[in-house]
């Protein structure tokens, strides 16, 4: 049995996919140092967290995702030394949930990671990427919902919680809060903090590929938000991570840049109280935190930027004229492609589009599931 397992669990939004990549394309570095990502792949951990925050839908997925939780139990069992966890949507389990995981994987000692960053910041990039997955909730309406499984809500995102919820079978001495290193800081700062909680080095870890999640202009994002209710056949969990998400928001979207934007005044103030109370709660823990603690605070002063309810008709218009011209320009490609394929005896089948492929246009691997 591993003698132990470093549990991240989120935040969303705080270098998380950053992270995981770091790890996932190190792996054999990590090995050699006697740490285990356990599992076959980030998806596999990701997956997992459906089960051990026991989400309704389970019963319907694919035997891949209702076994994901005890395989990598048993590969944690079968190893020596220290494994690694990492998902966001874990810290959105329960007391319960989070308390039997645990104690799942005894005999090791568990610590459990959350690496953190302002609300404010947390809750409009979240927005983002609920956006992204075919979601219309208005920003100042997100989240809005408050159920322990739904990887969208409170549950996942206010940091108190989290650690309430994830902290009370552990010494605190075990419970690491890394909060995001000052913006300007080296590329690879997070990994260098993340392995200095776990005790590996990261100094010869290749960061070339890591992967981060790029943002929406605030009319890109908000030309989303109208589109979704018109998706009505793109409803399941893949065709939201594949089409909408990968296809549409990353690799067409977002490359167009656009502002900035923040959620109201209202909100942002809402969210500051929440952000202090979350400081003092940590100030009076034990818990190890690594980083500067003030720099969960939403500031006094914020850049002056624009809301999503400012974005013009004519905007959405002239985003939505582009978007359409891009699209079709793809489908002449796939067209094309089949044609050629028909032409050589090949089914067209194999030119159907999917995550990680690339006919029409790149097709990024779908994060979520």
């Amino acid at each position: 049995m591993a003698e132990r397992v470093f549990w991240h669990v989120g935040l969303p939004k705080t270098g998380t996919t950053y992270l995981q990549s770091v790890l996932w394309a190190n792996r054999q570095r990590l090995a050699e140092q006697g740490v285990l990502l356990p599992g076959s792949s980030a998806r596999q951990q990701m997956q997992a967290s459906v089960v051990v925050r026991e989400h309704p839908g389970l019963a319907k997925r694919s035997a891949e995702v209702r076994e994901s939780w005890d395989r990598i139990r048993a590969g944690i069992a079968a190893h020596d030394g220290t494994a690694i966890i990492s998902h966001e949507f874990f810290g959105a389990a329960t007391a319960e949930q989070a308390a039997r995981g645990i104690a799942q994987l005894a005999p090791a000692e568990v610590h459990v990671v959350v690496t953190a960053r302002d609300l404010l910041s947390v809750v409009t990039s979240y927005w983002q990427e609920f956006v992204k997955h075919g979601f219309d909730a208005a920003l100042d309406e997100f989240p809005d919902v408050e159920r322990s499984y739904d990887e969208w809500s409170w549950a996942a995102l206010d940091l108190k919680s989290v650690l309430q919820r994830w902290s009370p079978t552990l010494d605190p001495t075990r419970v690491h809060v890394v909060v995001l290193p000052q913006p300007g800081a080296p590329r690879r700062a997070l990994i260098d903090e993340f392995a200095g909680v776990v005790g590996f080095d990261a100094s010869e870890f290749d960061t070339d590929q890591a992967q981060e999640n790029s943002s929406l202009g605030v009319v890109e994002a908000e030309l989303l938000r109208r589109l979704t209710p018109s998706l009505t056949g793109f409803t399941s969990a893949r065709d939201r991570g594949v089409w909408i998400r990968s296809y549409l928001a990353q690799n067409k979207l977002v490359p167009r840049g656009g502002d900035r934007f923040l959620p109201s005044p209202e909100r942002v103030e809402e969210l500051r109280q929440k952000a202090t109370d979350t400081v003092g709660y940590l100030a009076a823990s034990d818990f190890d935190v690594v980083g500067d603690l003030d720099r969960l605070r939403v500031p006094d002063e914020l850049p002056a930027l624009r809301h999503p309810g400012s974005v013009t008709e004519a905007e959405l218009w002239s985003a939505a004229a582009e978007l359409f011209a891009i699209v079709l320009g793809d489908v002449r490609i796939f067209r094309e492609h089949n044609t050629a394929m028909r032409k050589a005896g090949i089914s067209s089948t194999h030119l159907e589009p999917r995550a990680g492929a690339e006919v029409a246009a790149p097709v990024a691997t779908a994060d979520h599931d």
